[in-house]
């Protein structure tokens, strides 16, 4: 660790932090099968943890995934079976059953299974990313930082650092304003040649 950079994070200011309600800050730490280490009555997470905890909330917010569906593409932990395998389980031992209230989940184990016995998914096309900046230019649309960042493979504080106007991939970006979320919106144009 490099000198400045926290070692404990508190718990107390993960709410905040995620602009969530605690007891969704405390689910989710459950989830992760994050303990927070206790120093008399004040409870802390260490960075991994924190870090952890940030990817989870990008996963959710940014790309729309749920908690789920984040620790099974980590592999954090295998899918709880109940009493008697009450669930049921798949022919290879695979487990389809999903937390109560949680369909996501149930979705995502039913897909995973399949795409697991038509031999695994196709590889992602590394170009699919200018169709949809295509797409945003033809379009008139106008995507959030965050929304741009997950396109451009960069971090939402990359892209607030180029400015208010970048090129890139043949594309040239302009802040046009906010979106309902408070973040930044960004025109997309196509470069003339």
């Amino acid at each position: 660790m490099s000198r400045g950079e926290i070692d404990k994070f508190p718990v107390s200011q993960l709410p905040s932090r995620y602009d969530l309600a605690r007891s969704a800050v405390y689910k989710r730490m459950d989830q992760l099968g994050i303990v927070p280490e206790r120093v008399g009555n004040r409870a802390f997470l260490n960075v991994a943890q924190v870090k952890l905890m940030d990817d989870l909330h990008a996963f959710i917010n940014h790309q729309g995934g749920s908690a789920a569906e984040f620790i099974e593409a980590r592999g954090l932990r295998q899918p709880r079976t109940s009493p008697g395998n009450a669930g049921g389980s798949a022919a290879n031992g695979s487990t389809l059953a999903p937390t109560p209230g949680d369909f996501g989940s149930l979705i995502s184990a039913i897909v995973s299974e399949v795409v697991s016995r038509l031999g695994g998914a196709p590889a992602p096309d590394p170009m699919h990313y200018f169709d949809r900046l295509e797409a945003a230019a033809r379009n008139g649309w106008m995507p959030s930082t965050s929304e741009l960042a997950e396109l451009l493979d960069l971090s939402p504080r990359d892209i607030e650092r180029l400015g208010d106007s970048f090129f890139e991939a043949g594309f040239i970006f302009t802040r046009a304003g906010y979106r309902k979320n408070g973040e930044v919106a960004w025109r997309v144009t196509k470069r003339s040649r």
